[in-house]
């Protein structure tokens, strides 16, 4: 939890590389009053923070694996520092990112993607072409019929606009994937960030302590609850 003073707090997840210790990132995008606050904060500048609370992303259970990520628009930060740290231990058999965004200059962490390129499989798309674009044009899920999957050696975690989860969701159900090997990570508005408040609930979750990062066979029905 980030805490812009005299203006409010608000959830964030890491996206730093795991291996600096001592040291946070965040990738904050201005769209409200606290985060407007946030990235106009200059250098030396103080800010507020709580945490971490809730859940991470299972990376001990990807040894031997292959590990599918799949993320969309800002859904990447939260599993970049996953993506570094698998990288740099080289547990998973196997590493494939699918990513997409609305467009190419929302893509986020272009350099790391251009990197990650050369050691593992990486996807792109965007739902609307510019200028000079030459790759993919086209929603998330759309891009996993391009990859190989076993069901049984494969995990996946998944992270952005709940619609894009809940559709690369049925798509992984549908080839095979078994919903204990589906992770999410769920976004809801938080303000305790402990179970107390509320805010967060899902039917019986709270997506601050229970999750964010919660499998689908816990939440995939609450997902596809309408007005939940």
């Amino acid at each position: 939890m980030l805490y812009a003073f005299g203006v409010g707090e608000i959830p964030i997840s890491v996206s730093g590389e795991p291996r600096l210790a001592g040291e946070l990132a965040h990738t904050v995008r201005a769209v409200g009053a606290v985060s407007d606050a946030l990235v106009a904060l200059k250098r030396g500048a103080s800010l507020g923070l709580r945490g971490p609370y809730g859940t991470g992303w299972p990376l001990a259970l990807c040894q031997g694996q292959h590990v599918l990520v799949v993320g969309g628009g800002l859904g990447l930060a939260p599993l970049r520092p996953a993506v570094l740290q698998l990288l740099e231990e080289g547990a998973c058999r196997q590493l494939s990112i699918l990513y997409g965004a609305r467009t190419p200059d929302d893509l986020l962490f272009r350099r790391d993607l251009e990197r990650w390129a050369h050691r593992c499989e990486v996807r792109l798309t965007v739902d609307r072409a510019a200028a000079g674009w030459q790759g993919r044009v086209g929603v998330v899920p759309a891009l996993l019929p391009e990859v190989e999957i076993e069901p049984a050696t494969c995990i996946a975690f998944v992270c952005g606009p709940e619609v894009m989860m809940r559709f690369t969701a049925r798509e992984l159900r549908l080839r095979g994937l078994s919903s204990e090997r589906i992770f999410l990570s769920l976004e809801r508005n938080m303000k305790c960030g402990i179970g107390l408040c509320g805010h967060c609930q899902l039917g019986p979750v709270f997506v601050c302590k229970d999750g964010p990062v919660l499998r689908l066979d816990r939440v995939g029905a609450l997902l596809e609850a309408r007005e939940l």
